[in-house]
């Protein structure tokens, strides 16, 4: 059975660090998944890790939302996909 996606897609962010391994594998996870992402990079941009920090409470990357929801980083991101949860918050039919 082929993988149908919604109509309304949610809108994820991802912000992320240089040379980080979880980041990296938060985006392979997504684009596994056909679902299109913003990077938000936050090594260099002091006022991007700011607003990272104030959005999410957390000080250490990758800090993943799905429509403003915040879901944590790669592990939160790979439980919600082990226990069938992401493709619903993603709008994906399986």
């Amino acid at each position: 059975m082929s993988e149908e996606i919604n109509a309304a897609l949610p809108q994820v962010v991802i912000y992320t660090g240089m040379m980080c391994g979880y980041c990296s594998a938060a985006m392979r996870l997504l684009k596994d998944k056909g679902v299109d992402f913003t990077e938000i990079k936050v090594s260099m941009h002091a006022d991007k890790r700011r607003e990272m920090i104030e959005r999410s409470g957390h000080h250490t990357v990758p800090q993943i939302f799905i429509d403003d929801r915040p879901v944590g980083g790669y592990d939160d991101l790979a439980a919600l996909d082990q226990r069938g949860e992401l493709n619903t918050l993603l709008g994906i039919n399986t």
